[in-house]
């Protein structure tokens, strides 16, 4: 009987335990990826993301001890040549952030990355990397996530 009771109490214990657990909410973040041609051999990257209300992404350029900055890497491709850096496009906040004790800069709603490349010959190829970000609202941070990207040409 003391094996019954003591079953049934530490199975009620558990039900209770996992009631109070929430889950964490999916990532609000939706991410296109495209190729805009601007002539024979250069391309516009366009790397875009759109967030719903109240969600935010972080710049580029958020700055040391604030939250993860948005960062876009490329993989190697000996077919084509980077120019310059990427550049992002959009509505962008500063605002003091009193949980990270610094300025941050931030984007709501959409912002757009670009990075301009050229092709070394005429040949067909595709871009591939990652874009690490981390999304907040002004109640809760998600952890950083990874997305994984290819862009034909």
């Amino acid at each position: 009987m003391k094996k019954i009771i003591t079953s049934i109490l530490v199975f009620s214990f558990s039900i209770l335990s996992f009631s109070f657990v929430k889950a964490q909410p999916k990532d609000p973040v939706t991410w296109t990826y495209e190729a805009k041609k601007k002539d024979d051999k250069t391309y516009d990257l366009i790397i875009t993301a759109t967030l719903p209300k109240p969600w935010h992404i972080y710049s580029q350029n958020t700055g040391a001890n604030g939250p993860i900055p948005t960062t876009i890497s490329f993989n190697a491709n000996p077919l084509i040549v980077k120019q310059g850096k990427v550049v992002e496009t959009g509505k962008l906040v500063k605002t003091y952030d009193e949980n990270f004790k610094t300025n941050v800069l931030y984007y709501s709603y959409k912002v757009v990355f670009t990075q301009t490349i050229k092709l070394k010959t005429a040949a067909k190829t595709t871009v591939t990397g990652k874009v690490e970000y981390m999304t907040c609202n002004d109640e809760m941070c998600l952890p950083p996530a990874k997305k994984a990207f290819t862009i034909k040409l």
